[in-house]
């Protein structure tokens, strides 16, 4: 697979280095702790994916009864529930960044807009990444939602109402960001391993220069093993909207993680009007040089088998240095 990409033309580079969590970091930094979980795992983004598990099980999820059998109907629903989600989050985010162009190149990664290519499945980029999205990723998800109800419906999963048991279920929900990212780094790190990246991983990144649509533009085989995470949550005791947080952090989150802006403006950027952080530039370099930042920063598990880049020249260096160590500069 390749280390690098030549046609990476860096427009906009974040503050680096790219800090390690503080709740790794030692002695203890209780307040740094919660800063950073509040303002850059909580808010926009975990507090988006709890609302909409939320509001959907309230306004948007059949009723648990009438999910005891696996019926065409209810799956259905769900499938198009989650497609209409993924539809208007990802096509009003590539509508207004990548066709209306609306803040330019401000904040963008990559100066270059995507191009086709034959290397896309129809020979444009846009096109495979709606297609592998719909049609696998909103699938699969989909696959894993419908089983979890019926886990739930059927009493195989324990239910646990709020009302009596908030504590636990808050601690179980913050768990979940935790597990959803250390799993990421453990599936990623194996799809980059020999013919699976072949065969599977590389659709993903046949998106150097990624935009919204990029986020779960992955092959089924990789979204069996990315969509998975909550399969844990099946043999523990909690309540659906846990699940539903966790299989919308999984499906939502790599949209706006995958924008290629670090930053979004709601109107003119000349005006210096609302934004918000999007883009991660983490994984922005995984993107860019394939053999780094395998995982999140939430759970540094880059940090702990070596292959963290936190965007300075000094990592550049020791990555290429690990390269060619192992055979590959």
């Amino acid at each position: 697979m390749p280390a690098d990409r030549s046609d990476q033309d860096q427009k906009w580079e974040p503050a680096v280095p790219i800090p390690v969590a503080p709740m790794f970091e030692w002695p203890p930094k209780p307040l740094g702790v919660l800063r950073f979980f509040a303002w850059k795992q909580f808010w926009p983004g975990g507090a988006m994916w709890i609302a909409a598990a939320w509001l959907c099980w309230w306004y948007a999820t059949p009723d648990l009864a009438s999910m005891h059998d696996f019926e065409v109907g209810w799956i259905a629903f769900l499938w198009l529930r989650n497609t209409a989600i993924v539809t208007v989050l990802a096509g009003s985010l590539h509508w207004w960044l990548y066709v209306r162009r609306g803040q330019g190149t401000t904040t963008k990664f990559n100066e270059r807009w995507p191009r086709k290519s034959e290397r896309f499945t129809f020979g444009d980029q846009t096109l495979d990444n709606v297609f592998w999205t719909i049609a696998s990723g909103v699938t699969v998800s989909t696959g894993f939602e419908a089983v979890g109800w019926w886990m739930f419906a059927n009493g195989h999963t324990p239910y646990r109402d709020f009302a009596g048991n908030w504590p636990y279920l808050i601690i179980l929900t913050v768990f979940t960001f935790y597990w959803s990212n250390a799993h990421f780094y453990a599936n990623h790190r194996l799809l980059h391993v020999g013919k699976l990246y072949d065969w599977a991983h590389s659709v993903h990144h046949r998106n150097p220069n990624p935009g919204p649509w990029s986020g779960i533009s992955m092959h089924p085989i990789e979204h069996l093993l990315y969509m998975s995470p909550p399969v844990l949550l099946w043999f523990i005791p909690g309540h659906p909207v846990v699940t539903l947080t966790l299989l919308f952090f999984s499906l939502l989150s790599p949209i706006l993680t995958h924008t290629g802006f670090e930053r979004v403006w709601l109107g003119n950027v000349d005006n210096d009007g609302a934004s918000f952080l999007s883009g991660d530039y983490f994984h922005q370099l995984h993107h860019r040089y394939f053999e780094c930042n395998y995982g999140n920063t939430l759970v540094p598990l880059d940090k702990v088998f070596g292959t963290y880049h936190d965007g300075t020249p000094e990592a550049h260096v020791a990555m290429r240095e690990r390269q060619r160590s192992a055979g590959r500069s």
